[in-house]
């Protein structure tokens, strides 16, 4: 595995771990992660793809800004895809869905594209009264680990045993190093206006993902997206919640695969 690192618009490194051999899949991670997320799945890719693992801004090995919009992590999605040059595709979970469904109309080499749960606003609450507040002064106590479980616990509803699952991963210790994006992140995210007609500019097709037994923002929001998207299709994960990756790692490669394949 290598790292190769693309510039964004505005200046800042945006590091991907490389591997694997085939045309070339972007990974782009949600809230709290960094490249590791994908651990549980990344070998089932690497059999068919050249993968790009990116560590969105603000963690790991990537750079960032003196200030925060959520347009700037657009642009790094875009100029991941442009940089590695030729036909790409990109898988991408929660808030890195988002992004890179907003990077979709800005790039230029997107093929195909995966979106699982992006957090778009339609009309259904996402963050309990106070949470944002509460995370902040978690964050403001020092108390990293706790901000990332009432994050996972109040705002995605990642039930106790599978929140237990992720903390028993290599991958939670990332996720705590990145307590300090979360609150900015779920602000952005809080103010953000979902635009069709901007979206709908991106032709590539799309898979949407949704866990059977997510919460109902999450189902609204993917209702909306397939709404938005000229070539796109819905896969229920049954019984599953936020975190598929983890809990049933086969079936949700297996799905992303038959789509891409």
């Amino acid at each position: 595995m290598s790292v190769q690192k693309f510039v964004s618009k505005d200046g800042t490194p945006i590091a991907c771990f490389k591997s694997g051999a085939g045309t070339p899949l972007v990974l782009v991670h949600g809230t709290t992660a960094d490249h590791s997320r994908w651990a549980p799945v990344l070998a089932a890719f690497e059999k068919h793809f050249t993968v790009y693992a990116c560590d969105r801004r603000g963690r790991g090995e990537s750079g960032d800004a003196a200030g925060y919009a959520m347009d700037r992590e657009f642009e790094d999605i875009a100029a991941v895809i442009d940089g590695i040059g030729g036909p790409v595709d990109v898988l991408a979970h929660s808030y890195g869905a988002l992004c890179s469904l907003e990077a979709a109309a800005r790039a230029r080499n997107l093929r195909r594209l995966v979106l699982y749960e992006p957090p778009i606003p339609a009309g259904v609450n996402i963050y309990p009264p106070g949470v944002i507040d509460r995370l902040q002064a978690l964050l403001d106590a020092g108390d990293r680990d706790g901000v990332v479980s009432m994050f996972m616990a109040e705002v995605p509803r990642v039930p106790p045993d599978q929140l237990a699952l992720m903390k028993s991963l290599p991958a939670w210790r990332a996720r705590v190093s990145a307590a300090h994006t979360i609150v900015r992140e779920l602000r952005a995210d809080e103010h953000y206006s979902f635009d069709p007609s901007r979206v709908g500019g991106a032709r590539a097709p799309t898979l949407l993902l949704l866990g059977g037994a997510s919460p109902p923002f999450f189902k609204a929001a993917i209702d909306r997206v397939h709404s938005a998207l000229p070539q796109s299709r819905i896969v229920v994960l049954p019984g599953q919640t936020h975190v598929a990756i983890d809990t049933v790692p086969e079936l949700f490669a297996r799905e992303v695969l038959t789509f891409l394949q």
